[in-house]
C-alpha cells in the first residue's frame, strides 16, 4: 500500500510535516532556554496534535483515492492511531 498518490496532496503533507519540524525545533530551543514546564507541555501537546493530523491526512488520502481496502485502513488505524 503506497502512501500518497496525488502530487498536490504529497506536497501538502510534506508542508504539514515541515511545520511540525519547526515546532520541534522550537521545543528544543525552549528546553535549552529552561522554559517553564507548562509552556513546554503546551508546545509538546501542540506538536503531537499536529503530527496526529498529518497521520490522519495520510489516511484520508488513502480513503479518498480508493487504493486501500477498508480492512487495510482499519488495520492501519488499529496499529498506529
Amino acid at each position: 500500500m503506497s502512501m500518497v498518490a496525488a502530487e498536490d496532496r504529497k506536497k501538502a503533507l510534506c508542508a504539514r510535516l515541515a511545520r511540525v519540524e519547526g515546532q520541534l525545533r522550537g521545543l528544543q530551543r525552549l528546553i535549552e532556554a529552561d522554559a517553564e514546564r507548562e509552556k513546554l507541555a503546551q508546545q509538546m501537546a501542540a506538536a503531537r496534535k499536529a503530527l496526529d493530523k498529518a497521520f490522519f491526512a495520510m489516511v484520508a488520502d488513502l480513503i479518498a483515492d480508493g487504493r486501500a481496502s477498508a480492512d487495510d485502513i482499519a488495520e492501519l488505524l488499529l496499529r498506529f492511531a
